[in-house]
């Protein structure tokens, strides 16, 4: 017969178990649901991680955001970030992803990022799920096409292939003119910028339609391979996008970093160093 040595009947072994069981499970849901909080700089801007203004992007929109060999993000549009950044006493951290969850307003409204700078155009279709900065770039689009090719504009492309990148202003543009004008031409939407270049590198399409700034800096870096066949004054200009409703404080910091860039001469020393070199 086996002795029963445990100083506690069974049923008071029960008791225990049932709450101690009850405040793991507890503790555990807690630890779960917990989100890391956010924090609130001495100008009253809220961050969603502390020490840090986070910036969503989607790489590579050279001259504007890539990645250099040594793995840091680099560009127009992270320096301008930067002084956003300094006037809050915080650093810059540059977050990658899919172009349509900025656009959407998705990673943005949903605290993955404090701001968004991607060359966004502002629009009125944007303007409805995201806050947009005052403007700090004016934009037009380009053709661009191989050096052996001879178009001068669109209605030279019927029934030939024209590359855009997905969800763009450029895309848009382009859509229209081929439905107003009846232009036959056939338009291929790629994911992103490597996507469409890489398409006209390889015969893909007849020529791509995208920012100029961006597509003037390939035909710079290959001028034997590429060349600018037109440009469209679209009236676009960029901004930096925020939280909708959400992030006033932040706002009004990057609207008075832009102006004073553009006052002490800050902004002229950029645009030189990223764009009038491409």
């Amino acid at each position: 017969m086996t002795q029963n040595t445990d100083p506690l009947p069974r049923w008071k072994r029960r008791a225990l178990v049932v709450p101690a069981l009850a405040a793991a499970l507890a503790a555990a849901a807690t630890g779960c649901t917990k989100k890391e909080s956010g924090t609130t700089t001495d100008a009253g801007v809220n961050l969603v991680a502390a020490g840090k203004l986070t910036t969503c992007t989607h790489l590579p929109y050279e001259p504007f955001q890539f990645k250099e060999a040594d793995g840091r993000v680099v560009g127009f549009d992270v320096d301008i970030v930067d002084l956003v950044a300094k006037n809050l006493k915080v650093t810059q951290e540059v977050k990658d992803m899919p172009w349509e969850g900025i656009k959407s307003g998705q990673a943005l409204n949903s605290g993955q990022c404090d701001i968004a700078a991607a060359g966004i155009t502002i629009t009125e279709d944007r303007k409805k799920v995201l806050d947009f900065s005052d403007s700090y770039f004016n934009a037009t689009q380009a053709m661009v096409m191989r050096a052996d090719a001879a178009y001068a504009k669109l209605e030279d492309l019927k029934g030939k292939k024209v590359g855009v990148q997905a969800a763009t202003t450029g895309a848009e543009y382009v859509e229209k003119q081929n439905k107003d004008g009846n232009l036959g031409l056939e338009v291929v939407s790629y994911r992103d910028l490597a996507a469409l270049k890489q398409a006209l590198a390889t015969n893909q399409v007849e020529v791509a339609v995208n920012d100029m700034p961006v597509l003037a800096l390939q035909v710079k870096k290959e001028p034997t391979k590429y060349t600018v066949g037109a440009t469209f004054d679209t009236g676009e200009k960029y901004g930096f996008a925020l939280k909708k409703g959400g992030n006033p404080k932040l706002v009004e910091a990057v609207n008075k970093a832009i102006a004073d860039a553009r006052s002490d001469g800050t902004y002229d020393k950029i645009y030189k160093q990223w764009i009038a070199t491409s």
